[in-house]
């Protein structure tokens, strides 16, 4: 595939007729015959030719006509315009954006074996891990490496830049499948956030591989999901599109997850609690600085181990390999793949000289991830003081106070509260908020709102031999304050930083 399909105005409309999304059946006063040049919803890039899609709760008229002034020649929508091209009117924008992005760009997701991941946690490590898994394979067979769309970046062979969504919207998200099929790529791993299942992102993908790792409380709110219910089943409808499903066993309502997962045509469940699953671990231990664990699966019984830190990451890796199966990977290069995996943000690690201070870097942005990563950490540092900082978003996810909050007056020895995208509310004012849930743990905590002054505190404040967590930006370059983004060091740098300044005294 290399040459984008130029298709009549008339495919777009018949498209549309067959899944009943025309909110009217007059006939169209527009050229059916004429060629389509470009599909798109953003007025700037309109050119002679253009198919124009109005969508968002943010759309202006003028957006519109400015996209007519530049050669847009008719547009869908949900609402008539007063504008002077003809109007398409369906009843479902989303729906029918999903449909048309796939048409425009010729149905990419039929030539590429494309893996979605699901889950409340471990999205990104997963598909870090199954990257590197997939391209140790395809290395030995000479074959150019997988694509990858994740929360950290967007690299699909021919764009490679830092990932704006976790999953991008229809037509940017087309483009990149189209993308990575045109250079040869072949395999492509992709995140697939709940939003853009609930809201159309991934119609027309064909998944090869539909993997669910676990679901918990988050993104639970009036402008995400209104509750857990239709979280859950935002994230099941992942396995419409699906050929085969990977599932976790041993992750809340896992019943549920399974029998929506039996629409499709293969299932390979993985746990490491449920030795009835096709893939299963044992067996975990640290050992030389790495996390070892026993692995069986239909094919094969090895050892297998990661070098990110962090014994949940054996989950991460238990998914990776069930896809593994999926594609008949060999077990030696599923072994190769998670060894040499490294994942920016996660549970990286940084030391001081002297070994007396390990600084853990990690993305956890709500309750059931800091838990977790708190747990792990306890169980692989079990004598030291567990210090973590973390803050939380400003003007969304409130829910994840009392989960982090919790989480860490229940499990830390230090708490240091701080800025992450605080966006429209006052840093104080949202650290006073998770406050109020460590309290009840007896524990206290230290407010700096300055995130690098932050980092240093808690790091050369610590009592040693020390352990700190810094939770929630991993490896981000961006703080988003009131007045919009603003450029920052990630949390790896601030910690090396510390670290040096440590070795020093």
């Amino acid at each position: 595939m290399t040459n984008r399909p130029r298709l009549p105005l008339g495919d777009y409309y018949q498209l549309l007729l067959r899944h009943g999304l025309l909110a009217e059946r007059t006939p169209l006063p527009a050229a059916l015959t004429r060629p389509v040049s470009l599909v798109s919803c953003d007025s700037q890039v309109v050119t002679p030719g253009t198919l124009f899609l109005c969508k968002g709760a943010r759309f202006k008229e003028q957006y519109l006509l400015d996209a007519a002034a530049k050669g847009a020649f008719a547009y869908v929508s949900e609402r008539a315009y007063p504008a002077p091209i003809p109007c398409i009117r369906v009843t479902d924008i989303r729906t029918a954006m999903g449909l048309l992005a796939d048409l425009a760009w010729g149905h990419p997701s039929g030539t590429l074996w494309i893996t979605g991941l699901t889950g409340t946690k471990g999205k990104t490590t997963t598909a870090y891990y199954l990257k590197s898994i997939l391209d140790c394979w395809l290395a030995a067979q000479k074959h150019r490496e997988s694509a990858l769309l994740s929360t950290i970046i967007t690299d699909d062979g021919v764009e490679r830049r830092p990932a704006k969504l976790t999953t991008p919207e229809p037509l940017d998200l087309q483009r990149h499948l189209f993308n990575a099929a045109s250079v040869g790529a072949d395999y492509l791993t992709m995140e697939v956030s709940s939003q853009a299942l609930k809201y159309g992102r991934v119609i027309g993908v064909d998944l090869s591989c539909a993997v669910f790792l676990n679901i918990g409380e988050d993104h639970i709110s009036p402008i995400e999901h209104p509750d857990l219910a239709d979280y859950l089943a935002s994230k099941l409808l992942i396995f419409r599109q699906a050929r085969t499903a990977c599932i976790n066993l041993d992750c809340d309502h896992a019943s549920e997850i399974a029998a929506a997962a039996s629409a499709c045509e293969r299932v390979i469940s993985f746990s490491r609690k449920d030795p009835s699953a096709q893939v299963y671990g044992s067996g975990v231990r640290k050992e030389d600085g790495l996390i070892r664990f026993q692995v069986r699966t239909p094919r094969y019984a090895r050892e297998l181990a990661i070098s990110t830190p962090g014994l949940f990451n054996v989950e991460n890796a238990l998914a990776a390999a069930a896809v593994a199966e999926c594609y008949d990977i060999p077990p030696e290069y599923v072994e190769e793949g998670l060894l040499r995996a490294f994942v920016p943000g996660r549970m990286e690690h940084y030391a001081s000289a002297d070994g007396q201070i390990s600084v853990v870097v990690d993305y956890s942005h709500n309750g059931m991830s800091l838990e977790t990563a708190l747990r792990s950490i306890r169980a692989e540092y079990p004598d030291r003081e567990l210090t973590v900082l973390f803050g939380c978003t400003g003007g969304k996810g409130i829910d994840r106070r009392a989960g982090m909050g919790n989480a860490a007056g229940a499990l830390a020895d230090r708490i240091f509260l701080t800025e992450d995208d605080p966006g429209p509310e006052a840093v104080a004012d949202i650290c006073a908020d998770i406050g109020r849930f460590i309290a009840p743990h007896g524990k206290s905590y230290t407010v700096v709102p300055d995130r690098p002054a932050a980092v240093e505190q808690a790091i050369l404040g610590a009592s040693r031999p020390a352990v700190v967590l810094l939770a929630g930006k991993g490896c981000e370059m961006q703080q988003k304050r009131k007045n919009g983004p603003e450029p920052c060091a990630t949390d790896g740098q601030l910690a090396q930083a510390a670290l040096a300044r440590y070795d020093r005294t």
